[in-house]
C-alpha cells in the first residue's frame, strides 16, 4: 500500500513547490532524489537505480536535437537587432493602410514572418508594441483591439516554425523535428488566418474600432512602395527558406538548419551594417542563458521521471486516465483541458518538461499520432502566453504601451484572440489530417535510426551466456 503512494506523493510534492516558487529545475531534481532516499530507507527502491543516472545526463548532454536550441536562440536575437521587424512594420503597413483594419492586419503579417524568422516572443510582442501600438491609438483604433491583436500576434512563433516548442516537444515525445516542422506549418496558417478573419469581422461589425488610415498618413505610393517592400521582404523570406526549405527538403537537419539560420543572421546583420560586437555579445549572453535555463530543467525533469518510473508513476497515470470515459477522445478533451488550465499558472518549458513525459506513453498505447499530439499541444500551450495572471506576452506589452493603455484594458482585449485559438485549436482536433497537409507520406516512412535487427539463434546452439542472460533476465522480472 504505501509503495502504491508513492508516485501520487511525488506528483503532489512536486505541485507544492512549484506552487511555493521554487525554479522548475530544482524543484524536481530535488523532489526525484528525496523520494529515492525515501524508497532506499523503506526498502521499496534499491540503490542501484541511480546508477543509471549518470548516463541518461550524458545522453541529454550529447542529444545531437538539442543544438538547435542555442542556433535558433541566437539567430532569432541577432535579427531582432537588426531592425527587421520596424522595416517589416512600417512596409507591411503602408501597403494594407488604405483598408479598413489595414494596420491589424499588418501586425498578423509581420507576426507570422517574425515567428518564421527570429522566434522571439518578447522581441515580437515588445517591436510591435513601441511600432504598431502608437499608431493605431493616434489614428482612432480600439486600445483592446489593438493590444490583443499585437500580443496574438507576437505568440505565433511558439506555433510556427522554426519554434523552439516544437524542439522540445519532439524530445519530449521521440519525435522527429523535421515532420515536427511540416506538421505545424499548415496550422499554424490556419491561425494567421482566423486571426485575420477575426479582424475583418471586427472591421465590418465595428468599423470605428479599426480604421483605414488617412491619406496624410500613407507616405509611400505606386513603384516606391513596392521597391521598399521588396527591401524590406525578401531577406526574411530569403532566410525562412534556407532554414525551413533545406529542413522540409531533407536536404539539412534541424540542427544544421538552425546553424545556416544563424549564419544568415549575422550576413543579413552585417549587411544592414548593424553587426556590432555589443549586439553579438548580447546575443551570445542571451542565448547561453537560454540554452543552460532548458538544459537545467531537462536534468531536473530526468532525475524526477527516473524515480517517478521506478515507483510505477507511469503506471498510475495510466490508470488515472483509464478511468475517463470516451477511449482516445476523452483523453485528449481532458488533456487540453489540463493544459489549458495549467497555462495560466506555469510556462510552456515547464508543461512539457512535467506533464508531457507522463501523457506520451498513454497517447501511445491509444495510438494517438506523436506529430498531431505534439502539434495539437504546442497549439494549447500558446494560449499560456495570453492567459493571466501569468501571460508574458500582456508582460511584455505592458513594459513598452503608453500610460493611456490600462492593464485592464490588455487583459479584456485578449479574450477574443484567446476564443479564436481555441477555434484553431478545435479544427486541428477535428482534423487532424492538418498536420500532414505538406508530407502526405509520413505515416509511410521508416525511422532506420529506430529499427531493430534481431538475430535469433536455434535453441540447440546456444551458448552459455546466451543461457545466462536468460537467467539473469528471468530473475530480473520477478524481483519484484
Amino acid at each position: 500500500m504505501a509503495f502504491e503512494l508513492m508516485a501520487p506523493l511525488m506528483f503532489a510534492m512536486l505541485a507544492a513547490l512549484l506552487l511555493l516558487g521554487y525554479p522548475v529545475a530544482f524543484a524536481l531534481a530535488a523532489n526525484g532524489m528525496l523520494f529515492a532516499f525515501v524508497g532506499f530507507e523503506l526498502g521499496m527502491l534499491q540503490p542501484e537505480l541511480l546508477q543509471a543516472l549518470p548516463q541518461r545526463l550524458f545522453g541529454i548532454m550529447s542529444n545531437p536535437l538539442l543544438i538547435a536550441i542555442p542556433f535558433f536562440t541566437f539567430m532569432g536575437l541577432v535579427l531582432e537587432r537588426t531592425g527587421m521587424a520596424e522595416d517589416l512594420l512600417d512596409t507591411v503597413g503602408q501597403i494594407f493602410g488604405p483598408v479598413r483594419g489595414g494596420v491589424a492586419y499588418a501586425v498578423i503579417l509581420v507576426g507570422a514572418l517574425l515567428a518564421a524568422t527570429t522566434g522571439v516572443i518578447a522581441a515580437s510582442v515588445i517591436a510591435m508594441g513601441l511600432i504598431s501600438l502608437p499608431v493605431m491609438l493616434r489614428y482612432g483604433y480600439s486600445p483592446r483591439i489593438a493590444s490583443g491583436v499585437i500580443c496574438a500576434s507576437g505568440t505565433l512563433a511558439q506555433i510556427i516554425p522554426p519554434s523552439i516548442v516544437l524542439i522540445v516537444l519532439a524530445d519530449v515525445l521521440g519525435a522527429s523535428v523535421g515532420d515536427m516542422y511540416a506538421g505545424a506549418m499548415v496550422p499554424g496558417l490556419v491561425l494567421v488566418g482566423l486571426l485575420m478573419a477575426f479582424i475583418l469581422v471586427v472591421s465590418i461589425a465595428r468599423p470605428q474600432a479599426v480604421p483605414a488610415l488617412p491619406p496624410e498618413a500613407r507616405t509611400l505610393h505606386g513603384a516606391a512602395l513596392w521597391r521598399r517592400a521588396m527591401a524590406a521582404m525578401v531577406p526574411p523570406l530569403v532566410l525562412i527558406f534556407l532554414v525551413l526549405g533545406t529542413i522540409f527538403l531533407g536536404i539539412a537537419t534541424p540542427s544544421e538548419g538552425g546553424a545556416m539560420g544563424a549564419v544568415g543572421a549575422l550576413g543579413l546583420a552585417l549587411a544592414k551594417r548593424r553587426l556590432s560586437w555589443p549586439l553579438l555579445r548580447q546575443a551570445l549572453d542571451q542565448t547561453a542563458k537560454l540554452t543552460t535555463f532548458v538544459m537545467f530543467i531537462l536534468v531536473g525533469s530526468t532525475v524526477f521521471a527516473l524515480v517517478f518510473r521506478a515507483v510505477d508513476g507511469d503506471l498510475w497515470v495510466e490508470r488515472l486516465f483509464a478511468l475517463v470515459p470516451g477511449g482516445a477522445v476523452g483523453f485528449l478533451i481532458v488533456v487540453n483541458l489540463l493544459v489549458f488550465v495549467l497555462g495560466f499558472f506555469i510556462d510552456f518549458f515547464e508543461i512539457a518538461f512535467i506533464l508531457l513525459p507522463l501523457l506520451a506513453p498513454v497517447a501511445a498505447k491509444l495510438g494517438i499520432d506523436p506529430v498531431w499530439f505534439a502539434v495539437m499541444i504546442g497549439m494549447n500551450m500558446q494560449t499560456s502566453f495570453l492567459t493571466p495572471p501569468f501571460g508574458f506576452a500582456l508582460f511584455y506589452l505592458r513594459s513598452v504601451a503608453p500610460a493611456s493603455i490600462r492593464t485592464a484594458d490588455i487583459y479584456r482585449g485578449i479574450v477574443p484572440f484567446v476564443g479564436v485559438q481555441l477555434v484553431a485549436l478545435a479544427l486541428l482536433i477535428a482534423f487532424p489530417g492538418l498536420t500532414d497537409v505538406l508530407d502526405p507520406d509520413r505515416a509511410k516512412k521508416v525511422d532506420t535510426e529506430k529499427v531493430e535487427i534481431r538475430i535469433e539463434q536455434p535453441e540447440g546452439e546456444k551458448g552459455d551466456e546466451d543461457r545466462a542472460a536468460e537467467e539473469i533476465e528471468r530473475q530480473l522480472r520477478g524481483g519484484k
